[in-house]
């Protein structure tokens, strides 16, 4: 489907053209006061200027889906890829797969035996749940009590040259059409502690990390090894970002204090933050966690730690977030996906995003984005409208 069938196809479902879709062909062309077009910014210096928290011409943009979402958005617009539909400045670029069939038969046994588990290369197993995207997990490492367990255990080929190839190409495809490019670290949809309490189980890794701090640190050195020696091959490929995800927060307060993230993760994911930006001085480390993690944000500075995400509305004020910190860090997101996608009106989503522009946004410093992936429950509208607000408000000059 051509995009003026696609462009097509979306209006007669809805009944009407958002201004967002008229205008996204002339993204690129902004008019001076003589009333000429010309050519500004690229997506690609718009958002690395945001992030280094100056004002460029606009404010950059992102949104991602769930399979479900994912499927409306192809549903609704018969386009296929959202970044490049709604033209992204950031492109997101990731690690192969392994090309190792691993047997995690003695770690989960008769587990194996249900059709319905399926087991990834870290060797944690996933059973499909009963709506939508949602799965539970079964750990590899529960049973174990030993740090010769962890050394004698089948960690994946994270760092396998085979897994690496094609990424600087790929990035230098990017950058020659004028976008940036993200490479996100292999690991369980995480950089370092996620992929350690999924792979040991959530309240044993926790209880270990008071109780039994040389299986702590066993577990935690193996998983840093492996970032680390990515991260410096992230840095080498010229990437823009270097994106890093570790959930530390819940909506109430810190999953772990800080005083345990300092001893446990602040130092390790350091490591990893320093071994990219020592092969690359101006690669962008951006940093995702979940929940209220306001005391230990400073600690995230300190780190290296250059964008913080997704600043989650429901649990931090962004705008308090940038007051204190706007000065040291940029941040992506900031647009509710618990409240004000799903259960906002068009119009109250247009409000929200023309509020966080004028105040996050202030100065640069603002990626756009809804804090978490769009879930099935946020009408389309509300995306529709989310797009709409930013190319409206969303211009600096």
């Amino acid at each position: 489907m051509s995009k003026a069938e696609s462009l097509g196809r979306y209006d007669a479902i809805v009944g009407g053209m958002p201004d967002f879709y008229n205008k996204r062909i002339s993204i690129f062309t902004t008019c001076d006061r003589k009333g000429t077009s010309q050519i500004d910014m690229n997506p690609r210096e718009v958002v690395i200027s945001a992030i280094r928290r100056e004002e460029p011409e606009r404010v950059p943009k992102h949104c991602r889906f769930t399979p479900s979402s994912l499927d409306t958005f192809r549903r609704m617009t018969g386009a296929d890829n959202p970044e490049e539909y709604f033209d992204y400045e950031v492109r997101a670029l990731t690690f192969g797969p392994t090309l190792i069939n691993t047997d995690f038969t003695p770690y989960h046994k008769k587990n194996l035996q249900d059709p319905n588990v399926r087991i990834d290369e870290w060797g944690v197993g996933w059973v499909r749940g009963s709506m939508y995207h949602f799965e539970d997990m079964l750990h590899p490492l529960l049973s174990i009590r030993t740090v010769e367990e962890i050394e004698r255990y089948p960690f994946p080929d994270v760092t396998a040259h085979d897994r690496r190839e094609g990424l600087q190409a790929a990035v230098d495809h990017y950058h020659q059409r004028g976008y940036a490019a993200s490479i996100e670290l292999p690991g369980i949809g995480s950089t370092i502690f996620e992929t350690a309490w999924k792979m040991r189980g959530f309240e044993d890794f926790l209880t270990d990390m008071v109780q039994n701090p040389e299986l702590t640190a066993a577990l935690l050195d193996r998983i840093t090894e492996m970032a680390v020696d990515n991260a410096a091959f992230v840095g080498e490929c010229g990437a823009d970002i270097l994106s890093t995800s570790d959930d530390i927060g819940t909506q109430r307060g810190m999953l772990v204090s800080p005083e345990l993230y300092r001893k446990w993760l602040k130092p390790r994911m350091a490591e990893v933050a320093r071994a990219a930006k020592e092969v690359n001085p101006d690669i962008i480390i951006l940093y995702h966690t979940c929940g209220d993690v306001y005391p230990i944000i400073g600690d995230l500075v300190e780190v290296g730690v250059d964008v913080l995400e997704p600043v989650q509305p429901e649990c931090m004020d962004p705008e308090l977030v940038k007051e204190e910190y706007g000065d040291r860090l940029a941040f992506w997101g900031t647009i509710g996906t618990q409240n004000t996608m799903p259960f906002c009106s068009p119009s109250e989503v247009r409000d929200v995003v023309r509020r966080r522009i004028a105040t996050v946004g202030k100065g640069g410093g603002l990626v756009i984005s809804p804090s978490q992936r769009i879930e099935p429950e946020v009408p389309w509208e509300n995306i529709a409208a989310f797009f709409d607000a930013v190319e409206e408000y969303g211009r600096y000059r």
